[in-house]
């Protein structure tokens, strides 16, 4: 099993990228493969999905997006050609949100997620993922989604998230936060 790999990209389509090490060129399919800069190394935190008529790599930009990738594949009914748009198109924070307040709106606007799936995802799932490494106090899941709503980077956002005060009203949050991002 690999766990992560560095090298440079190579190759960027919508559906995958190839990272090349030690002149092997790894295909890896991953959310959002137009994320990743040609010619750049980085870090790719894999899943190796291997079945008998395919063996595939999947890949992750942190190790929390992998986590969560792994806990949705899990859910009876979702396999990874799932798994991976729901997280190119919702953010960790808004998936384990969703979950938790039961949210089957959100849940069901990824693609061939309906209703029966979306509930079936909050039956396996809900009070698991508190425990997802990395994941934000639920105090701080409002900030993080208008922040990230407002466009800036979730990595950006948890660089400055300790120095808010989550004591304060949810408007104040928000200045104080856009203050430090600006800075």
């Amino acid at each position: 099993m690999y766990s992560y790999i560095k090298g440079i990209i190579t190759e960027t389509t919508k559906n995958y990228v190839v990272i090349e090490n030690s002149d092997i060129g790894y295909l890896v399919y991953v959310a959002n493969p137009y994320s990743f800069e040609m010619g750049v190394e980085t870090t790719i935190y894999l899943y190796n999905h291997i079945r008998e008529e395919e063996y595939s790599l999947y890949g992750f930009k942190s190790i929390e997006e992998k986590d969560l990738f792994i806990r949705l594949l899990n859910v009876k009914g979702i396999g990874p050609k799932m798994g991976l748009p729901m997280l190119a198109t919702g953010t960790i924070t808004g998936i384990v949100d969703a979950i938790e307040r039961e949210n089957i709106l959100y849940l069901t606007k990824f693609p061939k997620i309906g209703e029966k799936l979306a509930r079936q995802i909050i039956l396996d799932l809900k009070g698991k993922l508190t425990r997802v490494e990395g994941s934000l106090p639920n105090s701080q899941d409002d900030l993080v989604n208008v922040l990230e709503s407002l466009g800036y980077k979730l990595t950006d956002i948890k660089k400055i998230l300790p120095q808010v005060d989550e004591s304060l009203t949810i408007e104040i949050q928000i200045k104080e936060a856009l203050k430090l991002l600006l800075k």
